[in-house]
């Protein structure tokens, strides 16, 4: 972002909220990522800290903390002041883990305030190069089989969602076989030992460009256009009635955080989320940058309950828990 943008980004959102809540920002915000360094959201957060930091005249500064599929450091979030200080970066856990765990620390849904849905990235239906990736052939060949066997990365991953979803829209059962992380899950396709798998396109791009994994079907409903995946069909598309699917990454700050501070973070989020520089970063990462009605407050809100409720039925169905 140039200077001048910068410096106009900045005189919009003090003549907007400066007046709202006095002196907001005066010290550094955190960031927690409730996941280990290195990882997908951790870049994003990276990618998004700086941005906002320029928008609002103080450090952000991202602060991971790991641990029990990301229940430590939301746990951690929402125990924060209500200040504005410290917010949180969370994917669709925030919506699964509610169905995923027994017993939770935090309530999404009650516990946190929305600020705004920044980025998602679709999943891909992937077989066996073996396997028929013509879909009427496939479900023929899976009528055939005393087995169907479906990889996925662990309880709570992508890979383990996408085919929940999988299994209930076709009404039939396979056989799911976790692994710890998409890499070894990856190698067993590859090599055979698996049918089917979900994953990130991201992580699937370089495998399918191979020749070593097939693709079938993407979760979301418009081609994606000017990849290597165009070609690809949808789910919706095949007759799969799941409804777009994607991993989503959204911003929360806690419950209780005042409204004037809560619409300033949401304003800087919103200007960072829309600029060239931001989106470019989010398309090369393999993520599509949001900007519908999910980016804002009461969108990420409704949005979440949606996906909390869509995602009950599923995990419940399969009696999988991850504690």
């Amino acid at each position: 972002m140039s200077s001048l943008l910068r410096s106009t980004a900045v005189l919009m959102l003090a003549v907007l909220f400066g007046n709202c809540h006095a002196g907001f920002p005066d010290k550094p915000i955190n960031i927690i990522v409730p996941y280990a360094a290195g990882g997908p959201m951790d870049k994003l957060a990276r990618q998004l800290a700086p941005q906002m930091s320029s928008l609002l005249g103080q450090p952000v500064i991202v602060q991971n903390q790991g641990g029990a599929g990301g229940n430590i450091g939301v746990a951690m979030a929402k125990r924060a002041a209500p200040d504005g200080y410290t917010l949180l970066l969370d994917h669709v856990h925030m919506a699964t883990a509610p169905s995923l765990y027994r017993k939770l620390d935090f309530a999404p849904a009650i516990d946190f305030e929305p600020l705004g849905v920044v980025a998602e990235s679709p999943l891909i239906l992937i077989s066996r190069t073996d396997v028929p990736n013509v879909f009427a052939d496939l479900l023929r060949w899976m009528a055939r089989q005393p087995q169907v066997t479906l990889a996925n990365a662990g309880i709570g991953s992508a890979s383990h969602l996408c085919g929940l979803l999988l299994q209930s829209s076709l009404k039939l059962r396979m056989t799911t076989v976790p692994y710890k992380g998409t890499g070894p899950a990856m190698i067993d396709l590859m090599s055979g030992q698996v049918d089917l798998m979900c994953d990130l396109t991201a992580n699937a791009l370089p495998q399918i460009q191979a020749g070593k994994v097939r693709p079938i079907a993407v979760t979301v409903r418009e081609p994606m256009s000017g990849t290597p995946l165009e070609a690809v069909p949808s789910m919706e598309k095949l007759g799969i009635a799941q409804g777009p699917l994607t991993i989503w990454y959204g911003l929360y700050a806690p419950r209780g955080t005042p409204t004037p501070v809560i619409q300033q973070l949401s304003a800087a989020l919103t200007t960072v989320t829309n600029s060239a520089a931001f989106r470019k970063q989010q398309m090369d990462s393999g993520l599509n940058p949001v900007n519908d009605w999910r980016l804002t407050p009461a969108g990420h809100r409704k949005y979440l309950h949606e996906e909390i409720n869509r995602w009950a039925g599923p995990i419940k169905a399969a009696g999988e828990y991850a504690d």
